[in-house]
């Protein structure tokens, strides 16, 4: 231990919200020892931030949490779509979209889906689970003090506010999930881009036992009342007592949070709602602000941002919670590996390089999206003059998002972040596509190959490749896994589709896809040139770990 620390540590994570909780979980499932501090004595008691999108549900069901965050999310399983109305007396109004998944198309795509899940009820779920790892040492109630990083750690100073204990922490790095104020982004001096505030609200929490015969069969995730006297966002909590609804607030006109009195929020609601005789008992009342910014770097040293602090983004379509889980699932894998001593440090350079574009990229598309559904609150621009604007769906944003750049090789340089179009083909950059996959009586999808190590996808008639990694990563010291597929002898897995047209190879080829799913790097067919493929997977490998 190092002089003078109390507790040594490889990771330390400050914040236990959504994104510090994932972080916890994904470092956990992959044996990195850490510890997470976080101020508040509790995890959140507000239902917000409920929308969990199928990439997220991916990353939980490979870490095995996906059973358990539905469980919790049982009670808004049947809510589908978002409906928007003048009130909702009578039956006025339109459905901006009715289904999440009309058809069910997506299931061509992902083993997983869209799942409804509070931060109040998903929190201590993933807190459960979490502290069941080895090596997750999580406290609540304790507070970053100070900090202070060298060319080999972070030095922290950490505070109970139960006891008032002081605790010295000493870790190779950190993560800083501490929120879109983040202190320790503005002690790293790291500034923000984008135009900042958008609008604000209040979340008003509240019982009616009336409300329920109002909505009726109306199933929605959220309604967005578009009363010019009285607009405002309902969201069901368990559709039959318990409700929230988002206000507008305009600091900016000298409106205080302290007007927000029960009697004028209560009133407020019976105007939206369309019943002034609607019974209304508010339980609770949080301010919200919709932002967008993106911090222009993600890391300083061994100080990396995650979540909020890192990004801010319009909460319509809970683009923000979603990315801020895949940003920490993305720097667990990468610690992992580092700590672990397969990758060099500079594996830890494409964080930044990977997930900042995919924010800016993301944020811009939660704003449009606010202006599409004329959130409550929100004076949207006006469209570019001559242009359509972007595209409506957001599958592409979702799971076409893509790594142009970072720990990737054969993706194109200067292609986007987030493509007009969802290309799922095996693109290097991409997420890997979903096919299910047999294993004796066993059923899988490709995705759930992807968690702990690089994996190596091959067929069957083409052996070479599997002894290739084997021999390569017994020289690098990689825990390089690899697969034949097929239904030809010594096949591991049988796809229930063609893998290689799927993934862009032909079956002499072979597909590199990184602990995250996402595609590192292929080859169409055997290498030209006499080259061996135990040459080419040497050479690759080495690259895109920093081995070289």
């Amino acid at each position: 231990m190092r002089k003078g620390a109390d507790t040594e540590v490889p990771v330390l994570v400050v914040g236990g919200s959504l994104v510090g909780l994932s972080a916890s979980v994904f470092l956990g499932r992959l044996g990195v020892p850490h510890l997470l501090v976080e101020k508040h004595k509790h995890t959140s008691t507000h239902p917000k931030g409920r929308g969990n999108n199928v990439r997220t549900m991916e990353l939980f069901r490979t870490a095995r949490v996906e059973p358990a965050i539905r469980e919790a999310a049982s009670v808004l399983a049947g809510n589908h779509g978002i409906l928007q109305a003048p009130t909702l007396v009578g039956e006025a109004g339109e459905w901006l979209f009715r289904e999440i998944d009309p058809g069910g198309g997506l299931a061509r795509f992902s083993p997983s889906g869209w799942c409804l899940c509070s931060q109040n009820d998903l929190e201590p779920v993933l807190l459960e689970h979490a502290r069941a790892l080895p090596g997750a040492d999580l406290r609540f109630a304790t507070e970053l003090m100070s900090y202070e990083q060298d060319a080999d750690g972070v030095t922290a100073l950490v505070k109970s506010r139960d006891t008032g204990e002081h605790t010295t922490v000493r870790a190779e790095y950190l993560i800083a999930a501490d929120g879109p104020r983040s202190p320790i982004r503005d002690s790293l001096g790291i500034t923000q881009s984008g135009p900042g505030d958008l609008f604000h609200n209040v979340s008003v929490t509240f019982r009616s036992q009336k409300l329920a015969e109002i909505v009726g069969d109306r199933r929605f995730i959220v309604c967005y009342l578009t009363s010019p006297e009285a607009d405002g966002a309902l969201l069901p909590v368990d559709n039959r007592t318990q409700w929230v609804f988002h206000a507008p607030w305009h600091p900016e006109r000298g409106e205080t949070l302290e007007s927000f009195t029960d009697e004028r929020c209560a009133a407020h609601i019976r105007r939206a709602i369309g019943d002034p005789d609607l019974d209304v008992q508010v339980t609770g009342r949080a301010p919200w602000h919709a932002a967008q910014r993106v911090a222009r770097a993600y890391a300083s040293g061994r100080v990396f941002l995650a979540g909020d602090s890192a990004h801010e983004m319009s909460p319509t379509g809970a683009f923000g919670s979603n990315t801020g889980i895949q940003d920490a699932h993305n720097l667990a894998w990468k610690f992992a590996a580092v700590l672990n001593g397969w990758a060099g440090p500079g594996l830890l350079d494409s964080y930044d390089a990977e997930r900042r574009p995919v924010a800016e990229a993301t944020a811009a598309r939660a704003a449009d999206r606010s202006g599409e559904h004329s959130h409550p609150g929100y004076d949207a621009p006006p469209p570019a003059a001559g242009g359509g604007g972007r595209p409506g769906g957001i599958l592409n944003v979702v799971l076409g998002h893509r790594y142009p750049r970072g720990a990737v090789l054969g993706a194109a340089p200067d292609g986007p972040a987030v493509p007009e179009g969802l290309r799922l083909n095996g693109e290097p950059g991409s997420r890997a596509p979903h096919l299910w996959l047999r294993r004796g009586a066993e059923r899988l999808s490709t995705l759930d190959l992807y968690e702990r190590t690089p994996v190596l996808l091959c067929d069957a008639t083409t052996p070479v490749w599997h002894e290739a990694a084997r021999k390569v990563a017994a020289v690098l010291s990689i825990p390089l896994r690899a697969y034949r597929l097929g239904t030809a002898p010594g096949a591991d897995l049988e796809p229930e589709d063609d893998w290689a047209e799927a993934h862009g190879v032909t079956p002499q080829g072979a597909v590199l896809v990184r602990p995250d799913g996402f595609v590192a790097w292929r080859s169409p067919s055997l290498p030209a040139d006499h080259e061996e493929p135990g040459d080419l997977l040497h050479r690759t490998l080495s690259l895109l770990l920093d081995l070289a």
